[in-house]
């Protein structure tokens, strides 16, 4: 007998049935779920970028609102981060002075970013660099600032005694180092290749202070080598090293709103530029001085630099790192097309006398100086007249006495009004 099927479902097939509902019900509702917690994610991701990128914003305006009160102070944040530099050189009334401790040492009324603080001849000074800062340290400020300073005057200020070791100390190189300007030298757009490279050499030597960024460690290396191969690892970073400079400069902005908000800065009054009688003024800041304690006199010049004559001094002198590294500094400034005055300081000669340092051997550094910045055109202030001036340098005999910072003073007024 043929069996004929049943037009009725078996209980097994509404088992099935309802199964196969079921399974499509929860893919459905799992499917909703993901989309949902996705839309949630991707959401919240952009309410915090916009968030950030709108703070930033804030934080730019209010740097730059506030940047006649914050520019004459020298602070670590400022020193380290580059937003209010960035600030500073932004404004027209305002020039950046970079050095090492004479920047913070000597009477502070007469001090530049002091001195100029009111604006007296139309222009205030921002001050940045911290004992220990050399030529390798400021040209990373300098490129990191990159096109900010393209057409820009800016003054930087050298000390004899970088240039009478043969190399830098680490724990002083590493002091000053500053991640956020490190790597806008290796993932910025501001310096060509070449430089670059020449760059990362030297900044390899000082490996203590890349342990906090293994990219910007990888990138170095890669620059440093130039082979094809490195080139194309560089390449692969560079994406990560964007992301990195982004999140530091986020970070650097944010820092210097809370600074500026903690110490509740405000825009300073304008002042009526003066004509100043420069002269009286340096004669009147003419007046001996002594030493004022044991510790001081103990800050002196360190006696080795001074032993061994001419001949020893000449090879200290001639051998130093700190040529190569000036000459790079030089070669930034004219890749981001600044406009530098350099203002070369006098060495205390009557010390240098008395240790049998000729002033002929002493005019090597004057002319090794000299002819440097001759190669790249670039404006040079001397103060090798002030060599055996015992009114010019304290009693540490490397920073400025009040005498010593009203020349410098002057050679500023001087260079950003044109007549210099």
């Amino acid at each position: 007998m043929v069996k004929r099927s049943s037009p009725y479902p078996t209980p097994d097939s509404d088992r099935v049935r309802i199964a196969g509902v079921a399974c499509a019900r929860n893919l459905l509702l799992y499917n909703e779920m993901r989309f949902a917690h996705l839309s949630c994610a991707v959401t919240t991701g952009v309410v915090v970028l916009v968030f950030l990128l709108v703070g930033r914003e804030i934080a730019i305006q209010l740097e730059h609102r506030t940047i006649r009160a914050t520019a004459p102070e020298v602070f670590a944040l400022k020193n380290q981060g580059s937003a209010l530099q960035r600030a500073a050189a932004e404004s027209p009334d305002i020039l950046l002075l970079f050095g090492s401790s004479e920047l913070t040492l000597g009477p502070a009324s007469v001090r530049a970013g002091e001195f100029f603080k009111t604006e007296p001849t139309g222009f205030q000074v921002s001050p940045v660099g911290k004992p220990g800062a050399t030529s390798i340290v400021i040209l990373q400020k300098l490129a990191a600032l990159g096109p900010e300073l393209h057409g820009r005057k800016v003054a930087i200020s050298l000390s004899p005694s970088w240039f009478l070791v043969p190399v830098i100390e680490p724990y002083m190189y590493k002091g000053n180092f500053s991640l956020f300007s490190a790597s806008q030298v290796a993932f910025g757009d501001a310096l060509d290749f070449q430089l670059k490279r020449d760059i990362a050499t030297r900044m390899l030597e000082f490996p203590q202070s890349l342990a906090s960024s293994p990219v910007l460690a990888f990138a170095l290396h890669r620059l440093a080598s130039g082979k094809w191969w490195d080139r194309i690892g560089l390449a692969v970073a560079w994406p990560v090293g964007k992301l990195q400079n982004a999140i530091l400069d986020l970070q650097d902005h944010f820092e210097s709103m809370i600074y500026i908000l903690r110490k509740g800065k405000a825009p300073q009054p304008t002042t009526t530029p003066r004509n100043l009688d420069w002269a009286t003024m340096i004669q009147e800041a003419t007046t001996p001085h002594e030493f004022s304690t044991e510790a001081d006199k103990a800050q002196t010049i360190e006696l080795p630099l001074l032993r061994g004559g001419n001949r020893d001094f000449l090879a200290r002198m001639n051998g130093a790192s700190e040529w190569t590294d000036l000459e790079m500094l030089l070669r930034v400034l004219r890749d981001v097309q600044a406009k530098p005055l350099l203002i070369s300081m006098p060495m205390d000669g009557l010390l240098y006398d008395d240790a049998g340092i000729s002033h002929a051997a002493r005019e090597a550094y004057y002319a090794k100086i000299r002819a440097l910045t001759d190669r790249y055109n670039f404006a040079l202030v001397e103060f090798k007249d002030h060599d055996r001036d015992p009114d010019f340098l304290d009693e540490h005999h490397y920073h400025l006495t009040a005498k010593g910072w009203l020349y410098c003073d002057q050679a500023l007024s001087n260079f950003f009004s044109g007549s210099k």
